[in-house]
């Protein structure tokens, strides 16, 4: 296994632990301190930690019984391609989601997150 593949899978591999884990400290902490991250295509993109660890308070107080995968694309030093599944409840209403997207990730020499884009689809019950 290659450096950039070993950093992205073990990105990945924090990234859905600490969305499972509702954790938004350790979410935030893997991007660098001027990251981005685009949820949607549409809307401007979070910059700096700060605003990423409030978005991902929110996330953690409005979803329980996160389950993350993904599948490694493309890996390498400048640009890192996954597809990502993540199935929750967003409380209240009690709505099971299930969500199927892909990540465009650029990491820096560290392993932290310079880049975040991705593009998802919803469905609900």
């Amino acid at each position: 296994m290659g450096k950039d593949l070993i950093a992205f899978k073990s990105w990945l591999d924090a990234y859905g632990q600490a969305w499972e884990n509702r954790n938004p400290e350790t979410a935030a902490a893997l991007f660098t301190e001027d990251g981005s991250y685009q949820v949607m295509p549409f809307l401007e993109p979070m910059r700096g930690r700060k605003a990423i660890f409030e978005y991902w308070s929110e996330v953690a107080r409005t979803q329980e019984n996160i389950r993350f995968a993904y599948e490694i694309l493309v890996a390498n030093a400048e640009l890192n391609i996954a597809r990502w599944s993540a199935s929750f409840v967003i409380v209240p209403p009690g709505l099971q989601t299930q969500l199927d997207g892909i990540f465009l990730i650029s990491l820096d020499e560290e392993g932290r997150c310079r880049s975040l884009r991705e593009w998802w689809h919803k469905q609900q019950k």
